[in-house]
């Protein structure tokens, strides 16, 4: 299917907060320009972890993940402000202008973009079998899809970073796989691409070659019991399989390198990991 088919759709991309460094988004820039040429509104959605790391270690602090999610006091919180909605977003947007790409960078708590409510105790994949509290994590209840079709009618790309809120005036801290994955079922999208430092889902985390072009929800779920899928891409699948189950219509997991996700979006599976319901 050409691009052009997807006119007036939506494409959701997420970035992780490794991919803005300097030097990193040109094929990203790339396939937005393709995209929008083609007719597709473009959603971006971005996590800061790398930032977030360095911020928390900078202060004494030492950062703490329990299955690839972050647990998020308020010391982190306040970290995460400044290093989602400060850092990353701002580079995020200064870089992609450098190629001729119109963001607008936005939090999710504004405006009641992204609205959350406090995520009550789980079980994680990859943690202890207790159920855990993350903090002051929350889960999507809500997006204001307006907004974002209002930027798009005006040629702007919306950026926005994962920490979300509810009209009580609390924020949370959400996995940006999660909001990407919310955001993208709400706005009915075509494609939700999760672009990341890896070209794909991988057997052999060291190897690039070993990447699985296409995966079913019962192959993923049988590659995590047994630990081929671990860490940070853990809740990056379960992501995938819940935007699938949640309507969207393709879900990839991606690169960001020249051509890598313009070809994934075009042929699904080419350059990347595109997950399907069988």
């Amino acid at each position: 299917m050409t691009l052009s088919a997807h006119r007036g759709r939506w494409f959701v991309i997420k970035l992780g907060g490794e991919l803005l460094a300097p030097g990193k988004l040109a094929g990203v820039a790339e396939a937005i320009h393709a995209f929008r040429e083609a007719g597709v509104r473009v959603a971006i959605v971005h996590g800061g972890g790398p930032q977030a790391n360095e911020l928390t270690r900078r202060l004494g602090l030492e950062p703490k993940q329990i299955g690839g999610r972050r647990v998020t006091d308020e010391a982190v919180l306040r970290v995460m402000k400044q290093a989602l909605a400060g850092e990353a977003s701002v580079d995020l947007a200064a870089q992609l202008r450098s190629h001729g790409v119109n963001v607008v960078g936005l939090a999710g708590v504004s405006a009641g973009l992204v609205d959350a409510v406090k995520r009550p105790p789980r079980v994680i994949t990859g943690g202890p079998p207790e159920p855990v509290d993350l903090g002051w994590v929350g889960d999507v209840v809500g997006v204001n899809c307006a907004l974002l079709e209002t930027l798009a009618a005006a040629g702007y790309v919306p950026a926005i970073s994962s920490l979300s809120g509810d009209a009580k005036g609390n924020v949370y801290n959400i996995n940006a796989d999660t909001v990407a994955t919310r955001v993208a079922a709400e706005l009915r999208a075509a494609k939700l691409l999760l672009v990341a430092g890896v070209p794909g889902v991988l057997r052999d985390a060291k190897d690039p070659a070993t990447r699985l072009p296409r995966l079913t929800p019962a192959e993923s779920d049988r590659l995590i019991a047994d630990g081929v899928i671990t860490g940070g891409m853990i809740p990056k699948v379960q992501e995938a399989l819940g935007g699938l189950a949640a309507g969207i219509e393709a879900v990839h997991v991606c690169g960001a390198g020249p051509g890598q996700l313009l070809a994934e979006a075009a042929e699904p599976g080419s350059s990347g990991t595109v997950f399907a319901a069988a």
